[in-house]
């Protein structure tokens, strides 16, 4: 079976949508379907790189769309274009690749360019939701909840999910969310996110990051994806500097980059004077020393520097967003055998046992999330028994040949369907 995928953007960009997608074809591909993708505009706005319309990266064909020049400053006109566009080049790469499905992954624009071709063409297709635009959208700052853009996309997200042949989603939030708007539970179906067991598993430590960044006899606290707003990291940077007045041996170690990143210096150099430690050799004693961002990392030496760190830290603020979708990291840090502490989100909820796979703490609660910090740090015996537990249920729950596993049906039925 080949399927057709179509993305908001992809490899060698680096995010959380483009290693699951990464990984969703890896286990298609070990099922012995033929997965091929093709990219929407939006690729080539985030993409600094050559243009290629064609590239095999990782062993999987990629076809570009191409940018779409903007033209006037009318509302919807950029999107109107980007249907337009990507109905033009999908019908190029149907005939090139006959497909036998469609799979449109999130934003809907993806979704309208497939089903409007699919329907033509006689090709079922699905749309998998990673997360509501509209949501995230507000926490960049490109528009407010409730507002009449924030309304159209909500409108046009319901529209599709109610055209399309079956609907994937993320995790159970984004489906109950759904389900209230009248979309019929028997076609929702989550794919949960997953891990890799080969690639996330205890490994020895990155030695030479340890050593460049004079790692050595450190307890540390990390936190390794993007920084966006939501995640909350001014939130464990206070924290951080109230827990290092007693433990001079403690450093927050903040992998990665983002919208956060300039705001988030800013704010380390602004609590430097304030919370000065007094312990240790010169050069130990401020907190700009000891919260270190080393900036975004090759992927092949993520687990290298997760073996690095003592305790995982995800601090997200409630939003619709977090309450709603469930981050891939936390998971990822289960793999690799790691204690974590988590605000008590949605999103978290919904993959840690609080006590069990991790430790819960109240939102936006900087006080709650340094009391969790230190039980953590203070009991050996606990940190160990949550890594053991986690560590266990992530793979025997949350493999990505698990969690992918029901797109078989899906495919089956609808194709049957067609």
């Amino acid at each position: 079976m080949k399927i057709l995928h179509i993305l908001d953007h992809s490899l060698p960009l680096h995010s959380g949508y483009t290693f699951r997608s990464q990984n969703i074809f890896r286990s298609q591909k070990n099922r012995g379907w033929e997965p091929v993708v093709l990219t929407s505009p939006k690729h080539e706005q985030s993409w600094q790189g050559p243009y290629k319309d064609k590239e095999v990266i990782n062993g999987f064909t990629y076809y570009r769309t191409g940018p779409v020049e903007k033209k006037g400053f009318l509302p919807v006109v950029p999107e109107v274009m980007m249907v337009r566009t990507l109905k033009k080049v999908l019908q190029r790469v149907i005939e090139i690749e006959q497909p036998d499905f469609i799979h449109a992954h999130s934003p809907f624009i993806n979704a309208m360019s497939a089903l409007d071709v699919g329907r033509q063409l006689g090709i079922p297709v699905a749309y998998e939701i990673r997360a509501f635009w509209e949501d995230a959208a507000v926490d960049h700052g490109s528009y407010k909840e409730g507002s009449w853009k924030y309304r159209l996309v909500r409108f046009m997200e319901t529209r599709v999910c109610k055209r399309a042949g079956h609907v994937f989603v993320l995790c159970n939030g984004l489906k109950k969310d759904l389900v209230q708007r009248g979309i019929d539970p028997s076609r929702i179906t989550p794919v949960f996110n997953g891990i890799d067991p080969f690639d996330f598993k205890p490994v020895p430590p990155d030695g030479d990051f340890r050593d460049k960044y004079g790692l050595n006899d450190k307890r540390i606290l990390g936190f390794i994806g993007s920084f966006y707003r939501y995640e909350g990291l001014d939130l464990l940077i206070k924290s951080f500097a109230e827990l290092s007045r007693n433990n001079p041996d403690l450093v927050l170690l903040l992998v990665g980059g983002g919208e956060m990143e300039a705001e988030l210096r800013q704010l380390v150099a602004s609590l430097d004077e304030t919370f000065a430690g007094h312990h240790g050799p010169p050069g130990t004693e401020r907190l700009s020393s000891r919260v270190l961002f080393p900036g975004r990392i090759p992927h092949e030496q993520v687990p290298g520097v997760y073996s690095l760190m003592d305790i995982l830290v995800y601090p997200r603020y409630r939003m619709r967003l977090t309450d709603l979708v469930t981050p891939l990291k936390p998971l990822e840090a289960m793999a690799m055998g790691k204690a974590l502490v988590a605000s008590d989100v949605g999103g978290h909820r919904e993959l840690i046992r609080d006590r069990e796979t991790g430790i819960l703490f109240k939102a936006g609660d900087e006080n709650d999330l340094t009391r969790a910090l230190e039980v953590l740090l203070n009991d050996e015996d606990k940190r160990q028994s949550i890594q053991d537990h986690a560590s266990e249920w992530v793979r025997n729950n949350h493999a990505w040949e698990k969690t992918t596993s029901v797109y078989d049906k899906v495919y089956s039925d609808l194709s049957v369907r067609e």
